[in-house]
């Protein structure tokens, strides 16, 4: 094997060569690697390139050689992920409202990285830029991965949270001081993440979103709020939170139309209660926090929904139709 610079990194720049040149449908002959590998200053024989393949395929790789016009070509085909997947990934990304433009850019050409210069054509057909409301926020990467180390060191985090002005200004709130608060979850809901802390001051569990973060910091003091949370389910939390807005918790009667079922177990779950009251209707209960996006929810399905208690909620339903209507007169 001819001696020279760059050997060690040979069989580095190979596996470059036929990640970004080869698929299922391409592939390079020996000549054209040993090319290529001369582009990187590293000088090699076709003796070289058959033993490297042998390191490569016990290492994994599935390097197969096939015929094509008189030719031999050798292709890497057991990639980590398959177009169809790195697609589904693009499309997670431009469609993520928590993620800045700028970030689903970055981490589109990351995913392009991962697949042939040829497919890469066909992820690039997929990305295009809309006019969607995007996060804002660029730190909010960071403050995730800050929030679990913090969960994971059992430490208090300490951060400003702001809310926007009428100048489409950053106005922090408690003006300017920090929030601290023990960390407990992070979850995602409704296109962004939402973490669930335990509130030393007040005692009790609230939930802050994390785009709306800014200069967090994790503290050297420890947590507090375990005993609330030994039996906390997250799951029924967000449910009873409907759409991350506080409200009165309350069991809320529903008379629904059959054909609506599935809308009401995708949005509540299967455990729900189901109990027939005619050939055309069924009747439930739910509980959620009695907020006006809960309300609006059931607006927005018009008469295949209605509520029938408690007289709280059903009186709340009415003063916001009553509120509407004077709106719009």
């Amino acid at each position: 094997m001819p001696k020279g610079k760059n050997q060690k990194l040979k069989l580095i720049y190979l596996m470059k060569i036929l990640l970004e040149k080869t698929d299922k449908n391409h592939g390079v002959t020996i000549n054209e690697i040993i090319g290529d590998l001369r582009m990187y200053d590293i000088e090699t024989t076709r003796k070289g390139i058959y033993s490297d393949f042998d390191t490569l395929r016990y290492y994994g790789m599935n390097i197969e050689l096939y015929k094509q016009n008189k030719n031999f070509y050798y292709r890497w085909t057991n990639r980590k992920f398959e177009v169809a997947e790195l697609k589904l990934l693009v499309d997670a990304v431009q469609s993520s409202k928590f993620i800045t433009e700028k970030k689903s850019r970055v981490l589109i050409k990351k995913l392009e990285s991962l697949t042939s210069s040829y497919e890469r054509k066909e992820l690039q057909r997929q990305v295009h830029v809309t006019e969607r409301v995007k996060s804002m926020n660029e730190s909010i990467y960071r403050g995730v991965d800050e929030i679990h180390v913090a969960i994971n060191e059992n430490r208090k985090i300490k951060f400003h949270y702001y809310k926007w002005n009428i100048h489409k200004k950053q106005e922090l709130k408690k003006e300017g001081a920090y929030y601290t608060v023990s960390p407990w979850a992070l979850t995602f809901d409704h296109e962004n993440y939402y973490l669930i802390a335990y509130d030393d001051n007040e005692k009790i569990i609230k939930h802050f979103r994390v785009d709306k973060m800014l200069n967090l910091k994790i503290t050297e003091v420890k947590r507090e709020g375990m005993d609330l949370f030994k039996n906390f389910n997250i799951g029924d939390y967000i449910k009873m939170n409907f759409n991350m807005y506080s409200a009165e918790e309350v069991s809320v009667r529903l008379i629904c139309r059959n054909d609506l079922v599935g809308v009401l177990i995708d949005r509540f779950g299967k455990e729900i209660p189901i109990l027939s009251r005619n050939e055309n209707e069924f009747e439930t209960q739910v509980k959620v926090t009695l907020s006006n996006q809960f309300l609006a929810w059931v607006a927005s399905i018009g008469d295949g929904i209605k509520i029938i208690g408690p007289e709280i909620a059903v009186s709340k339903m009415k003063i916001m139709i009553e509120n509407l209507k004077k709106t719009y007169m």
